[in-house]
């Protein structure tokens, strides 16, 4: 019943937004809410086997064939053309700039000492970012890790591989980053409502709920069984309230429908245990380009108010996805912007901690399941131009 009055509530919300008009600026959000642009380590550096870098588990993924013979060996050659990278920033007008470190770049094979090319390639960005009054957004994992660990630990799912991961905070705020989805019942039905809820506390439960309660959902623990481990009071203590904000990726706007019937299966997995069936919501005009829903970000920011106490939030990765090599053009980008960063406007003004908003991507980079078949970027690149020229779109 709860669930259902907070539908309701996001409905009136999203009627009188609608009513707001259309006509913002930078001058309509705070002064210190930032407006930037992202990418990755393996997506854009390039340079994957210079300067003591080793092998990741994506540069394995990608060699693997599977995104179409594409790979991040040169992507846009960012290592190298970073000071040019960060000119266009500044000309594009971006204040933050979100990028990641390489683990294999700065620590070869995940252990032992630091290297002192992939340290000073990373303070010279910082450094070039600062020099231009650009923020550093440090994202410290994406995707990436050192293919040694994963021989030798199986990965993230040894608890082991935490005590590699460890560092100590020394300045500014230490997040993380979530995928999220702004979920909707199918149907007009009691059940699909509840597998709505389920939905939520499986993709974002998982994660917050530890975080700020110190223990999983309590549906996740009930599905899932013994299967769950359970915290020692010491760790439901050490990590409860252990972040300084988040930070989201959102793409897309799901339905959902309840699918009850997979708890009845003899061998479970979390799909199973979910027990929904997630239905794209899609525009039948584009085979490529994604809906554009700014009422869906604004539900899950409006959802992090109501049920996570509003923790400081900034979007970390909203894009639209086009074919790459289409048009500079990119109107659908053009008007997807502007469509999320008006309902962004809209959650501020109702009460939301959101602080900051990042565009995927800066450049047309390396796309972990497409390869270089689409694209997310405010700057095209000819990968046929052996000097890989940047040339700015209509939405940079």
């Amino acid at each position: 019943m709860e669930f259902l009055q907070f539908l309701i509530f996001f409905i009136i919300l999203v009627v009188k937004s609608v009513d707001c008009g259309n006509q913002f600026s930078r001058d309509d959000f705070p002064a210190d809410f930032v407006f930037g642009s992202g990418t990755s380590a393996y997506q854009v550096e390039g340079a994957a086997a210079e300067d003591g870098r080793t092998p990741s588990i994506w540069d394995t993924f990608a060699h693997s064939g599977i995104t179409h013979g594409a790979n991040g060996d040169v992507a846009c050659d960012h290592y190298h053309k970073y000071k040019e990278d960060v000119q266009l920033m500044v000309d594009t007008g971006l204040e933050a700039y979100r990028f990641s470190i390489s683990w294999s770049r700065l620590i070869p094979n995940g252990r032992g000492l630091v290297n002192p090319k992939g340290l000073q390639y990373y303070n010279n960005l910082i450094n070039e970012l600062i020099s231009h009054e650009i923020q550093p957004h440090v994202t410290l994992h994406h995707s990436d890790l050192p293919q040694a660990l994963e021989d030798e630990y199986g990965g993230w799912l040894n608890r082991k591989i935490v005590y590699k991961f460890s560092f100590e905070k020394q300045h500014g705020f230490l997040g993380l980053n979530l995928f999220a989805y702004w979920f909707v019942p199918f149907r007009n039905t009691t059940e699909d409502a509840i597998a709505t809820k389920r939905a939520n506390d499986f993709y974002l439960g998982w994660f917050l709920n530890p975080l700020v309660s110190g223990e999983y959902p309590i549906t996740m623990k009930k599905n899932a069984g013994s299967r769950m481990p359970d915290f020692t009071n010491l760790e439901s203590k050490q990590i409860k309230g252990s972040f300084d904000f988040l930070g989201v990726n959102f793409y897309n706007t799901l339905y959902v429908k309840d699918n009850s019937d997979s708890l009845k299966k003899e061998h479970r997995d979390v799909d199973a245990d979910m027990a929904v069936q997630l239905i794209p919501m899609l525009d039948n005009s584009s085979t490529v380009e994604f809906p554009v829903t700014p009422w869906g970000l604004q539900g899950v920011l409006e959802y992090f108010k109501q049920v996570y106490g509003n923790p400081p939030v900034y979007i970390h990765e909203n894009g639209q996805r086009m074919q790459r090599n289409s048009t500079l053009e990119d109107w659908p980008r053009v008007m997807s912007l502007s469509g999320y960063i008006e309902g962004l406007l809209h959650s501020l003004r109702n009460g939301s901690n959101v602080r900051g908003y990042f565009t995927w991507s800066f450049l047309d980079l390396f796309e972990m399941l497409d390869g270089y078949e689409s694209s997310y970027g405010l700057y095209y690149i000819d990968l046929d131009d052996p000097d890989l020229v940047r040339h700015p779109k209509l939405s940079a």
